[in-house]
């Protein structure tokens, strides 16, 4: 028989322990009257709001809707404010409350973003579960002062031959790449940050306004080449809101910020600013704000400079960290004096402009020297580059110059014969296939034969042989070369007579050489 009377006195002391609990914590518990300034939505469209009420409200304030929904408020007129929409609308109505929350739209930051692919709230996208982020900061933040920067002495070494020879970058620098769309744009920047993989740089991918095919390509491509895991990509995709496409860059800048403030060295990636300031110019149609130039508002110049002018190489006071930016600009019919890339190079210190023209002819990278520029020049380059790059650089430009001229005559003199024999070959080593990076000590050796002659005398189609066969005896008889360069040092006679002869011999033993014709001049 079943004991009632115990399983009772059972119930009545499991209910006597939930009533003290219950009383204790309603002991404990007082009210707070909390204010809250409320006001409604007075109309919602396509990636905004205008809502009356909110007389405090302040700018860039993040808004909160009644189903949880946020925007941010973009413009405070006296009627009514306009508010830009972080998420979709299909659940907003006229007539529906919002409140304001007294914060400025921020974004998790810290070491537990590395490797993730997340949007411009810091949300994951990649399914690799919740993101624990300690620290949150606000995605507009205050660039450093002039005071508070160093000079741009240390290169950032891309692994691409024809811009780290001509065209260096240096950490802290802002190097804008442009040219008409399907020409190599986001290729470059894509093969700056798997060159990071083995050095102690952080990178930051940030795409706005891109397919999500092109997006899922470039995150294939940093897994693919084991550069992801010190990489963060922060996606707003041509299918968000116009809210999140806006936001983006300044997100991805703030979670850059957080590494260069801790002093590591960090690569952001910006692909690309075309769609920035389309998404800018859609919102402010949108909330009626006057066009300008274009339709665009006239403050399209300052959302990229605020944005770029966070990009520095910081002082050792505060840390010596630094923040090198490659944003992207997309042109029309090679129109590089466009309204939004005439900005864009007027705010940063170099530009790098490929050719649709080089592109067709199979010349990848289709990096266009004579409007490419760095303006940090040398000093951000090796020691080692000095003297070779420029060397290589003058010859290429004369045999621009000539190769145009060459094709109206057929007899030329023996000089300009080997000025254009030598521009071609030199043409030949600067092309360079997607993700076959070359490392410092590579280049220097290439370019050094280059410009002495060893080169003159191979037959263009074995080029890439030759250049294959020169990389390797780079790394296996030229290493301790390769360390001193490295180590920032200069090349004496010494290391050049011993690099041409270590070459010259390569040439020879590989039969790549015409027959009959002396291999190079020699000369150091």
């Amino acid at each position: 028989m079943v004991n009632t009377g115990k399983n009772k006195r059972e119930l009545k002391t499991v209910l006597d322990d939930t009533f003290q609990v219950l009383n204790g914590t309603l002991r404990e518990h007082k009210a707070k009257l909390e204010s809250r300034e409320t006001g409604a939505i007075h109309f919602i469209g396509e990636g905004i709001a205008r809502v009356k009420g909110l007389p405090d409200v302040k700018l860039n304030e993040l808004i909160r809707f009644s189903d949880n929904k946020t925007g941010i408020a973009f413009n405070l007129d006296p009627e009514e404010i306009g508010i830009v929409l972080l998420d979709e609308a299909q659940t907003l109505k006229a007539g529906s409350e919002v409140y304001r929350t007294g914060r400025v739209l921020d974004t998790p930051v810290g070491d537990a973003l590395l490797g993730r692919v997340v949007d411009s709230l810091g949300r994951p996208l990649d399914e690799r579960g919740p993101l624990h982020a300690s620290q949150r900061q606000p995605i507009e933040r205050e660039a450093p002062g002039i005071l508070d920067r160093a000079p741009v002495s240390v290169p950032l070494q891309t692994g691409i031959l024809v811009i780290d020879a001509l065209i260096p970058i240096g950490r802290g620098q802002r190097e804008l790449i442009l040219g008409d769309r399907q020409t190599g744009k986001t290729s470059i920047a894509v093969n700056a940050i798997i060159n990071q993989r083995d050095k102690d740089v952080i990178c930051v991918y940030c795409s706005i306004g891109q397919k999500i095919s092109g997006v899922a390509k470039v995150i294939d491509d940093l897994r693919k080449y084991g550069a992801m895991e010190k990489c963060i990509v922060v996606v707003a995709t041509g299918e968000d809101s116009p809210g999140l496409r806006f936001a983006a860059p300044y997100a991805a800048t703030s979670m850059a910020e957080y590494f260069m403030e801790q002093g590591k060295d960090v690569l952001i990636v910006y692909d690309d600013l075309s769609h920035h300031a389309r998404t800018y110019r859609e919102i402010s149609l949108l909330l009626r704000r006057p066009p300008a130039r274009e339709a665009y508002p006239g403050d399209i110049f300052y959302i990229h400079s605020r944005l770029l002018e966070r990009s520095t190489h910081l002082s050792k006071e505060y840390g010596g960290g630094s923040l090198t930016a490659l944003p992207i600009v997309e042109t029309e019919a090679q129109n590089i004096s466009a309204y939004i890339p005439t900005n864009l190079i007027s705010i940063t210190d170099g530009q790098i402009y490929l050719s649709p023209e080089l592109f067709q002819k199979g010349i990848l990278p289709a990096l266009d020297a004579g409007k490419s520029v760095s303006r940090v020049g040398g000093k951000a380059q090796l020691s080692a580059y000095h003297e070779i790059a420029g060397n290589s650089r003058l010859s290429y430009s004369q045999f621009e110059e000539l190769e145009s001229f060459a094709r109206f005559g057929t007899r030329l003199d023996e000089r300009t014969r080997k000025i254009l024999a030598r521009g071609q070959h030199i043409r030949e080593i600067l092309k360079q296939s997607p993700y076959d990076l070359l490392s410092a000590p590579e280049q220097v050796v290439i370019l050094l034969s280059v410009t002495q002659g060893l080169f003159d005398n191979v037959p263009i189609g074995k080029m890439n042989e030759v250049k294959k066969a020169v990389r390797k005896v780079t790394l296996e008889k030229l290493s301790d070369i390769g360390k001193r360069i490295l180590a920032d040092e200069k090349l004496n006679n010494d290391d050049k007579k011993a690099i041409l002869g270590t070459v010259e011999k390569t040439i020879q033993s590989g039969n790549y050489s015409k027959k009959g014709k002396e291999i190079g001049n020699g000369n150091v």
